[in-house]
């Protein structure tokens, strides 16, 4: 199976920078960073992935300076490229939206950040499910779920155009004939579309990797369009292996009647472990994060979760039948989903939900993770996982030196690496 590592500053729990063993300033320290990838990199993850967003949460800043994950970090690809220079075989992948991005400046950097890493670069495609994004860029609203899928097909075909302007081997040097490159391998794009007109060609050569891997978090019906038909890593959200092995199964079917093969569209969904050495310190582990959770910080954690207002509703009721607003349509049917069928109330969702933002969490010792894990896999409800710590870089030890040589012990992971390119590591031919 493949397996990634999602970095979030503090860690995933959204408590966590309350934690006595956190980094506080993990947000703006690259030097936090470069050490959990390193240590990821030793542990042979094949990639380390950052989300990413072009604005603070909505509201007030009283409410949103109890909230570590919303406010101040680093633009992600600056910091993948600082990482690149540590690290020499783990991919780094990144979002950009294509809700408030050009394909030209999205096409450039991730080439850049693959020539800079030597083909390790990732781009995780987004359409913004921040809605506060639009106030940055001169926009009143953000665009209709609709338009955002159909700009982000548009704009990810330009982007792929663009890498492809330069053939491979186009630089030629060669001082005897006066040309630095092969003007035969280079090529305008001359796109005109719905959303975009590029002439092209880009101002970087073609990426090792030919085009960087794409990755997307398609959950709604356009959403699983659009990965099945550009996606290579997909970011799942289900909360069963059911439900992933139903999603695994449409989203394969589709990619195979866009003409793509099983192998090209990898399915991950985000886990967040809480591993011990045994299931009762595991548990001891999640409880005292869970102590952490302020009642009030926990109902608006949900509220931004699911895109509705909770402000007048009592932490121990259920949630309310009402309207949600942006945001990832995919969590938010699973996390209704889940509220529903366990009837839970809103402490014990947001309980639930603290240390994966929405997605799955396994609390246990190394085997019995890896156990739901293998289970998961061999089910065919996955290609891998994308791991969560819950709080870094504590967790991220742990998942290290409990869980990974778990699953190397039973031949589900490699132990190092094989080849040197995200590709290489995900098996992914090279465009």
């Amino acid at each position: 199976m493949h397996v990634g590592l999602f970095l979030k500053a503090t860690g995933h729990h959204f408590a966590a920078w309350h934690h006595p063993g956190v980094q506080l300033d993990a947000a703006t320290n690259v030097e936090h960073f470069v050490e959990c990838a390193q240590l990821a990199e030793q542990a042979g993850f094949d990639f380390i992935f950052f989300a990413d967003s072009l604005a603070v949460r909505e509201g007030s800043m009283e409410d949103i300076c109890r909230f570590s994950q919303f406010t101040a970090y680093l633009e992600p690809l600056t910091l993948l490229s600082a990482i690149a220079m540590k690290t020499q075989r783990i991919g780094l992948v990144s979002t950009a939206t294509t809700s408030y991005n050009e394909p030209f400046h999205v096409a450039r950097k991730f080439a850049s950040l693959d020539h800079i890493s030597h083909g390790r670069a990732g781009w995780n495609v987004v359409t913004s499910g921040n809605k506060a994004e639009a106030l940055n860029f001169g926009r009143k609203a953000h665009f209709e779920h609709a338009v955002r899928y159909q700009r982000a097909a548009e704009f990810v075909e330009v982007v792929k155009a663009l890498w492809d302007s330069w053939e491979a081997g186009a630089l030629t040097f060669d001082r005897q004939s006066g040309n630095f490159f092969d003007p035969s391998k280079v090529h305008v794009v001359n796109h005109v579309g719905e959303f975009f007109n590029v002439r092209g060609p880009l101002n970087v050569a073609r990426p090792p990797q030919g085009r960087p891997v794409i990755f997307q978090a398609g959950t709604s019906e356009a959403g699983r369009q659009l990965a099945a038909a550009t996606g290579e890593g997909i970011f799942s959200s289900e909360l069963t292996a059911a439900s992933s092995a139903e999603y695994y199964k449409d989203l394969k079917d589709r990619a195979a009647r866009l003409g793509r093969q099983p192998g090209e569209t990898l399915v991950l969904p985000g886990l967040t472990p809480v591993v011990g050495r045994t299931a009762a310190e595991a548990h001891e582990k999640n409880a005292y994060l869970q102590s952490l959770i302020a009642p009030d910080v926990g109902r608006d954690f949900l509220a931004e979760l699911l895109g509705m207002d909770l402000s007048d509703v009592s932490v121990d009721d259920r949630l309310p039948d009402r309207p949600k607003k942006a945001g990832s349509q995919g969590v938010i049917a699973a996390v209704t989903k889940l509220a529903e069928s366990e009837n839970l109330s809103i402490k014990q969702l947001y309980r639930r939900l603290g240390g994966s933002y929405g997605k799955l969490e396994l609390v246990g010792s190394a085997s019995q993770i890896a156990d739901q894990m293998e289970s998961w896999f061999h089910g065919h409800s996955c290609d891998g996982f994308i791991l969560q710590p819950p709080v870094l870089p504590v967790d991220l030890h742990d998942i290290v030196n409990l869980l990974i040589p778990e699953l190397q012990n039973r031949g589900l992971i490699r132990i190092g690496y094989e080849g040197s390119t995200l590709r290489d590591h995900l098996g992914l031919g090279q465009p």
